[in-house]
């Protein structure tokens, strides 16, 4: 079964030039990665982040081939028809090369409520986005009066052709339920096996309840690994920087989580493949001087193998 891996550069690829980005990215391709992802915060725990919208404008133009996918964007936040404008934007200046995941957010409900946006309310806000979204980047004249959105006669030029996919991200059965009845596929997390193939099987019969016929189905899993000459230090390596960021304790994540080698990673990634991922968008971990394009390379070399 063929899939596709994505991945984050290290933290020391925002501290280079330009010169040196494109250089790492030309890297990954060769490498065999077939993309870039990155997630999007507006004001993540301690005021970090980054628009993953603009991020990903400026990646796209240093290299030609690499897919660019945010994953995901915190959708309730902003408003569809700017977003639907920035989408077209992009997608005119890397075509067939886009994607766009969407969530809701709430690891860190203050992150929320700082765009003014009462956190009960991110589910609702986000179904009704994405109808409008959706309808606009399709070429629709949009007129739209819902609960939290009222549009007259908008319209959104150029239409990307083909259209832009888009994923749905989070755990719970809501955004499996939002994935059936409007993405393209599930962007998967902190999840086993067992829950990874079910989600798929619900995915397909809420898109079978809403009536969207036949999906061509693009499931995803989202990792971070750990990636080194033996378990202990890669172990090491993704517990320090998955701690730094959600100031939680690497025990929460850890069953999720594989650290290794190349192959003991790609080990633990083949079943999520076999019970439907298309894709793997991976967070790579390792010791400082780690070459952690190559060993992601190898991860994606083990998976087609």
């Amino acid at each position: 079964m063929t899939v596709s891996v994505y991945s984050t550069p290290s933290d020391d690829f925002f501290r280079d030039g330009v010169v040196a980005r494109r250089d790492v990215l030309s890297r990954m391709a060769d490498a065999g990665i077939d993309g870039v992802f990155y997630a999007d915060h507006v004001s993540f725990r301690n005021g970090a982040g980054m628009d993953g919208l603009i991020l990903l404008a400026g990646l796209s133009q240093l290299h030609p081939t690499l897919g660019v996918q945010i994953g995901v964007y915190l959708l309730p936040l902003r408003h569809p028809v700017l977003v639907a404008r920035q989408l077209s934007s992009l997608w005119e200046l890397a075509p067939g090369r886009v994607s766009f995941g969407v969530g809701v957010g709430g690891e860190d409900r203050h992150e929320i409520e700082a765009c003014e946006v009462d956190p009960r309310t991110r589910g609702r806000r986000c179904d009704e986005s994405l109808e409008v979204l959706q309808r606009l980047l399709a070429g629709e004249t949009v007129t739209h009066h819902g609960t939290f959105f009222h549009l007259d006669e908008v319209l959104i030029r150029p239409t990307p052709v083909p259209p832009i996919p888009v994923y749905v991200g989070g755990r719970s059965d809501a955004a499996l339920r939002r994935t059936g009845t409007y993405g393209q596929g599930w962007i998967g997390t902190w999840c086993s096996v067992e829950r990874f193939r079910a989600a798929v099987d619900l995915c397909a019969a809420t898109a079978a309840e809403a009536g969207r016929g036949a999906v061509d189905w693009h499931h995803e899993l989202q990792a971070w690994i750990g990636l080194g000459p033996d378990r202990e230090s890669a172990r090491a390596a993704v517990s320090t920087a998955m701690e730094r960021f959600y100031g939680v304790p690497f025990a929460a994540f850890e069953r999720y989580v594989p650290y290794g080698t190349p192959q003991e990673v790609a080990g633990f990634l083949q079943p999520y493949v076999e019970a439907g991922a298309k894709q793997l968008n991976l967070t790579p971990c390792g010791a400082p001087g780690t070459d952690l394009v190559a060993l992601t390379g190898e991860v994606r070399a083990a998976l087609a193998g």
